[in-house]
């Protein structure tokens, strides 16, 4: 994985914040929410398939 060194204006208020919430520096902050945008599309994603694919499972079956 590479390194982007970036230069942004954020609100001053909102980082410490969630850097309280976080208890974390800016970098860890910051990626911590581009995971947390990038974990709600997959699950959003993985919403849009329920009752479109067919399980079949036998529960006595996976148990043994």
């Amino acid at each position: 994985m590479g390194i982007k060194k970036v230069t942004v204006n954020l609100p001053e208020d909102l980082l410490k914040k969630t850097q309280a919430l976080l208890h974390k520096g800016i970098t860890e902050t910051l990626v911590s929410g581009l995971e947390e945008i990038i974990r709600r599309h997959q699950l959003k994603a993985l919403s849009h398939l329920r009752g479109k694919i067919k399980f079949n499972l036998d529960l006595k079956k996976t148990r043994q």
